[in-house]
């Protein structure tokens, strides 16, 4: 065990597809998720998102608001077409953080709503509630 918590197998706990278009942000994401037992591929635009929801089995989508290309919010109302949208989980990851913000979010479909900077015990708390596992410590 890790002085940050259990190192699993990675792809054991499920697919997570990040979009988010800050590198550094996107790389540690996708470290600390991999280190929980998690298979991650990250998106830097919208476009290839949808593309690769469209064509992959997932989990849970972790999606940023500001991409290059359009919105997080168009993301995840398109995603939500895509053949049982409902089925799969989106978590908002963003900097925006008004109640107006939260509540866009939701309406365009979000199950979840965390703002940047995130806590990292909070943001693996709510991937654990979105994917229906059982509390653990971490």
């Amino acid at each position: 065990m890790s002085e940050k918590g259990p190192i699993e197998k990675k792809g054991e706990r499920g697919k997570l597809l990040v979009v988010e278009d800050d590198v550094a942000l996107a790389r540690g994401l996708k470290r600390e998720l991999e280190c929980r037992g998690f298979e991650v591929h990250v998106e830097s635009r919208g476009a290839g998102a949808l593309t690769y929801a469209a064509e992959k089995p997932l989990d849970l989508v972790i999606l940023d608001l500001r991409l290059p290309d359009m919105s997080g919010y168009e993301v995840c109302k398109k995603m939500r077409q895509i053949s049982q949208p409902w089925l799969i989980p989106v978590l908002m990851l963003t900097a925006l953080g008004e109640p107006l913000d939260q509540l866009r979010g939701f309406a365009y479909g979000a199950d979840a709503y965390l703002t940047k900077p995130y806590d990292t015990v909070e943001l693996l708390k709510t991937i654990s509630r979105l994917l229906g596992e059982m509390p653990v410590n971490l």
